[in-house]
């Protein structure tokens, strides 16, 4: 049997015909979302915004690199993804990932995915975005969205952002914002879902050795099976565009601000928190890692420059 086919239960069966849908998806608003980042960098060199050493010259553009995962290089895992990233005036780094990938987990992790115990097949697509910019002024921001199908099938996602200074008033107007694009987003689909989303966020992107959040939150959801694959697609849609809608938005509001060596020295310190979440508690790093996925795209949301006091 095809290592990559999904196993035909009746709630597997309501996903199979998503797949394509859903890999489209991700890759257009991949698409779109580098279109705007573009477009701010454009601004920000038409504007004389204030930028690093170097970045000063002309605007950012993406460079994408293909990756492929062939089955004789993993017995377990085939596909691929995309990962594009740019450096520019605005952005010190930002990469915006695809990827679709299938195949098998292996014996150990399959005892942590739904579905998987009975059998290890499965099918995973998706977009992951890590935003850090040149200026302390304007907050770093993560954003990602996913169908994962086994014999179950479900999605998952959200975003969050990251101010330099948490508790200044600006850092609090821009989350505000931000948590207002993806509560307009959960609302068209159910009351209940940004709240317990938002709280979920909150839980989630916590440092526990630190005992401190490592932002201002966002939403954060995994494993959503309401029962209507396609409501569940429509509203990861809806996450994505909020995002999108939002994020460019307060890069626009901040990004001409002008800032100090102190604040940089700041966010230097500040995106060690960032390095400290992603390498010892995030999944989406694990379960890149466990499903054959490309190092380079994985660690893509590594700071390029950080410092630990």
């Amino acid at each position: 049997m095809d290592a990559a086919a999904i196993p035909p239960t009746a709630e597997a069966r309501h996903y199979e015909s998503l797949k394509p849908q859903a890999r489209q998806w991700f890759e257009s608003l991949r698409d779109r979302i580098c279109a705007a980042f573009e477009a701010i960098e454009d601004e920000a060199v038409e504007k004389d915004a204030p930028g690093l050493p170097g970045r000063d010259e002309k605007a950012g553009r993406f460079e994408r690199t293909a990756w492929t995962r062939e089955a004789g290089d993993d017995a377990h895992t085939e596909g691929g993804g995309v990962m594009s990233i740019m450096r520019g005036r605005v952005f010190e780094k930002v990469g915006v990932n695809v990827s679709t990938v299938s195949g098998e987990f292996s014996p150990e992790f399959r005892k942590t995915i739904p579905g998987a115990a009975e059998d290890p097949r499965f099918f995973a697509t998706g977009i992951s975005l890590v935003a850090h910019m040149c200026s302390p002024l304007v907050p770093a921001a993560h954003f990602n969205t996913r169908m994962i199908v086994t014999t179950q099938g479900w999605f998952g996602g959200g975003g969050d952002i990251t101010p330099m200074f948490p508790e200044s008033e600006e850092a609090q107007d821009d989350a505000a914002l931000f948590h207002d694009g993806f509560r307009l987003a959960c609302e068209k689909h159910d009351p209940e879902y940004y709240p317990r989303f938002r709280a979920w966020c909150d839980k989630y992107f916590y440092l526990p050795h630190r005992l401190e959040p490592r932002g201002l939150g966002g939403i954060f959801y995994d494993r959503l099976h309401s029962g209507d694959p396609s409501m569940d697609f429509a509203f990861t849609k809806d996450v994505g565009l909020a995002f999108l809608e939002t994020y460019p938005e307060i890069i626009r509001g901040r990004m001409m601000e002008r800032w100090t060596p102190e604040q940089r020295e700041a966010q230097l310190i500040r995106r060690g928190r960032y390095v400290e979440f992603n390498l010892l508690h995030d999944r989406g790093t694990l379960f890149g890692i466990k499903t054959g996925g490309n190092t380079d795209a994985i660690l893509m949301s590594m700071p390029p420059e950080v410092k630990w006091p």
